[in-house]
């Protein structure tokens, strides 16, 4: 192979098509257009169904969407019990580090799913009533955030 035979691989250069500069250039006049009407005069905004009532104004809208709503990340007694020994202290912290939350996203909630058997300090933002009465009755301790 010599240096005046390097050529680049196929398909690697691509020459973009000038529109509308002549005949010969093979999209000249109305640049691959077609003839007249709307979509060769200008573009229709994104949902424009030719002036028929668009299918987003066609369908009932119902409800609203809460923006002050929080999201709890929610854990449940038997993890607990099962991820953290006698006398530990629960916090956000130690539950991401064990993997039992993926996000924290607005604070955390225990909820009263399972037993639980061992003496634990659970510090949450939220804890359901029978979570924190199991809790308590195991002889640990809650603590809102």
């Amino acid at each position: 192979m010599k240096l005046n035979e390097l050529q680049p691989s196929e398909g690697s250069r691509f020459t973009r098509s000038r529109k509308g500069r002549g005949r010969s250039a093979g999209n000249g006049k109305t640049s691959g257009r077609g003839q007249k009407g709307q979509k060769a005069r200008g573009k229709t905004r994104l949902g424009f169904e030719g002036g028929q009532m668009p299918l987003y104004r066609r369908i009932p809208k119902r409800g609203f969407t809460n923006m002050n709503r929080k999201e709890y990340a929610l854990v449940n007694l038997s993890t607990l019990n099962d991820h953290f020994e006698d006398g530990a202290k629960v916090t956000p912290a130690a539950l991401v580090e064990a993997g039992l939350v993926k996000n924290e996203k607005d604070g955390i909630k225990v909820l009263g799913n399972g037993e639980i058997s061992k003496k634990i300090t659970v510090k949450a933002h939220k804890f359901s009533a029978s979570a924190s009465a199991a809790i308590e009755a195991a002889g640990g301790k809650t603590e809102v955030i």
